[in-house]
Formats: C-alpha cells, sequence, structure tokens
C-alpha cells in the first residue's frame, strides 16, 4: 500500500492519545490527531471509539488522523479536568462511544436487585447522547417469579423501551440477544454482578475476556479509560463501557432535564410557568400527572434527584 495514501476508517480503540483505526480491509493503523485537532481536543474528545474517520498512511503501521466525519451519536460523560486539558474549564466533555447505534443496558432480576435510581440515570445519558434504540437486558431471570420480575419493570415497557428476558446460565434469551446485536454498533453496560460476563460468554466464547482486555486501567489515584470495539463473529461490534457506571451526565443544564424524562417531557408544555422546575411550583401539569397515576413516583423521584445533582454541580462550577 503506497505510503501518504488517504483512507477511510473506524476508530476501534483509543488509549492515551493513540487511535487504532481499522480501514475496509481489516487492516489497523496506530494514529494521532493531526495537530489542528489535537489543539480542539483540549476541551471535547475530537476522535473517540466509533468514530468514523480520513487517515493519512505514514507507513505500514501508523497514520496521521485528517478529519473525523460528524456524529449520529455520543455517549459522553463529564471529566475533571487537569493540566492543560479543558481549555480553562473544571470540567470536560469525555466521549465514552461516537455512533452507536443502540445500548443495552443490563440488570439483574435478583442478586443483586435492580438499582432503577441507576437505571433512569443511564436512559437519560442515552436519552441525550441521540443513540437510537435504548433496549433493557434484565438477566438471571432463574432467580425470580417471572411474573414478579415482569412487574418491576413494566413501567419501561410501558414507556416502550424493548425489554430481553435472559438467563446466560440456562441459555433463556440467548439467541434474541445475539439477533439484537449482529449488525450493530452496541454499548453494552450495567453494574456490577449482573451477569454482563456470562451473557458475553454465551454470545460468543471467549467475548468477556476480549473486552475485559480493554478495560481500564488504574495508575494510581486515576482510572485511565481504555475503550475498544470488539468485532463480533455475527457482524458489528461491542463496546462495554466502564465509564457509564459512573456517569456524570454531559451537557444538560437542570432545566433541560425534563426533556429527556421521555414521560414527563409531553406535560412541560402545560405547566403554569415556563421554568417550572416540577418541585413545589404552582399548576405543574407534571406534578399533577405524577399524582394521576400518569407518570410513575419512582421515576418522578429519580428526576428530582437528578436535578439537585445537576443543580449541585452548577452551583459549584
Amino acid at each position: 500500500m503506497p505510503l501518504s495514501e488517504i483512507l477511510n476508517g473506524l476508530v476501534v480503540k483509543d488509549q492515551s492519545g493513540f487511535f487504532w483505526v481499522e480501514v475496509n480491509n481489516g487492516k489497523i493503523y496506530v494514529c494521532r490527531l493531526r495537530g489542528k485537532l489535537m489543539e480542539e481536543a483540549q476541551s471535547s474528545d475530537i476522535a473517540a471509539v466509533g468514530d468514523r474517520v480520513t487517515i493519512q498512511v505514514v507507513d505500514e503501521e501508523t497514520g496521521i488522523i485528517e478529519e473525523v466525519a460528524e456524529r449520529t451519536s455520543a455517549l459522553s460523560r463529564a471529566a475533571r479536568t487537569e493540566g492543560n486539558r479543558g481549555a480553562g474549564q473544571a470540567e470536560r466533555e469525555q466521549v465514552i462511544i461516537a455512533n452507536a447505534d443502540q445500548a443495552l443496558f443490563v440488570f439483574a432480576a435478583a442478586s443483586p436487585l435492580p438499582n432503577f435510581k441507576v437505571l433512569d440515570r443511564f436512559l437519560v445519558a442515552g436519552e441525550i447522547s441521540g443513540i437510537e434504540e435504548l433496549v433493557l437486558v434484565v438477566n438471571k431471570i432463574d432467580l425470580e417469579d417471572p411474573s414478579q420480575v415482569r412487574a418491576r419493570f413494566a413501567v419501561y415497557e410501558q414507556l416502550g423501551y424493548p425489554i430481553l428476558y435472559t438467563c446466560a446460565l440456562e441459555g433463556i434469551g440467548v439467541d434474541a440477544l445475539r439477533e439484537r446485536l449482529s449488525g450493530h454498533i452496541s454499548v453494552f453496560t450495567g453494574p456490577s454482578g449482573v451477569g454482563k460476563t456470562s451473557l458475553l460468554n454465551a454470545i460468543q466464547p471467549g467475548l468477556a475476556r476480549s473486552v475485559k482486555s480493554v478495560g481500564s486501567r488504574d495508575e494510581g489515584l486515576h482510572t485511565t479509560r481504555d475503550s475498544a470495539l470488539i468485532k463480533l463473529e455475527s457482524g458489528g461490534y461491542i463496546a462495554d463501557t466502564p465509564g457509564i457506571r459512573t456517569l456524570n451526565l454531559w451537557d444538560v443544564e437542570p432545566e433541560e432535564l425534563d426533556a429527556y424524562f421521555v414521560e414527563i417531557a409531553p406535560y412541560v408544555e402545560q405547566c403554569r410557568f415556563g421554568d417550572c422546575a416540577h418541585v413545589n411550583e404552582p399548576g405543574c401539569a407534571v406534578r399533577q400527572a405524577v399524582d394521576d397515576g400518569k407518570i410513575s413516583q419512582d421515576r418522578y423521584r429519580s428526576y428530582l434527584q437528578l436535578r439537585d445533582e445537576l443543580e449541585a454541580a452548577y452551583a459549584y462550577s
């Protein structure tokens, strides 16, 4: 292949300012950002796993990223800045994955019991990101009465989120999960102990080991994020995303949060006041909907908790 050739590719791994770019023939080049892009990267991740990029080949193994295509989605978190990073801001955008077309959030039916506040945080982040489809995977369904499990997650089904019920141990739902992942760039994440490793290995033998080999590295006081996409035998890529487990929402102000709760958003315009926070204001259509049973009490409490968190963060900054 001639040197200085211009190629299009997909960022399949990033680590410490280096990007592994897979081009159309499957060859991977280790690349750095062109200087002008490196300057822009101080305030945000200009290139990240999942990005479509144009590279200039330097030699048989390396290249320079010349251009990053516009993203269709970006799952991001707020990260504290250090040194010269952040362009003078206390926080910068850390893109966990770009251009994913679906996110699968894995929770257990039991052992541990699902933490719905964490799930609601994941869903808000997914709604903000622009990822086309957000899917719930409920694993370990053999540990609980099926009717109780479905009742716990009924509110999410009513909101329109697809739910896959699985048991990695017994192979229940594994084929449906494999089919769901095929041909997509998928976020696959969830709390510890929910059985992600068993599910990954059930989907494709050794898959969990491939994912974990590119996880986080502990370096003293800080954890370094090593992100990567793993190619699936059935087509597509999967990314386990450690950064989302401690997700600080990025680029959403407290007064914008209601737009990302899909059942709250339709009531916002009906509130008496345009700046209604849906806490204790008179004429609040959202609180009336909660009282009428049209919005889940638990989901509403998740909204209040996240809003408090965002207000505290903005006050701090």
